[in-house]
Parts: C-alpha cells; structure tokens; sequence
C-alpha cells in the first residue's frame, strides 16, 4: 500500500515569503506597488545580470510614499492582483 501523504515540515509551515523592494506607485488607495531587483548569473557565459518584478502589496493606513524602501510578505488573496502586504517601511525617501 502506499504511504498517506503529509503536510509539509513543521519547519516549513507558516513561513512566509519576504521580499524587499522599493514603492514605484502610491496613486491607489490602500495599495501601493513595489519594484524588486535581483541578481542573476548567466548559467553559460556567467555575467550577472538584474531582473526586476513588480507586486501589488496591501497598505493599511496608505503610510507608504514613492521611493521609499519597503519589506513586503506574502498573504492572502486581497485582489485579482494583489498578494503581498508591506510589513515594514526600512527607509523612507527623501521628501522635497
């Protein structure tokens, strides 16, 4: 017979997924939208090359203004696009 399949590791379960990015839109309410760079190296030839995505992340309070440097977390679906959710302003932009 086979085995019954199990969850995954408790050491896996309720870990979230962090990224950190910065605000590229704030025009939306209670939504902000975040840009997040990465590195990558080319398998091949080796050069490293920056890939960027944006995610749609929730703002309670709308504290988030463009430029700032945000960490965001998975969550819930809020929206077709929206599942992410800012945890934590890390710097705040430079105001004029």
């Amino acid at each position: 017979m086979s085995e019954p399949q199990t969850a995954a590791p408790p050491s896996r379960r309720g870990q979230r997924q962090t990224l950190e990015g910065v605000v590229v839109s704030d025009k939306m309410t209670k939504t902000v939208t975040v840009l997040v760079e990465r590195l990558v190296r080319d398998s091949r030839y080796g050069k490293i090359t920056r890939r960027s995505a944006r995610f749609m992340a929730h703002d309670e309070g709308s504290k988030c203004r463009m430029g700032d440097r945000v960490v965001i977390v998975e969550d819930r679906p809020r929206s077709a696009k929206k599942r992410w959710s800012v945890r934590t302003v890390v710097t705040k932009a430079e105001r004029n």
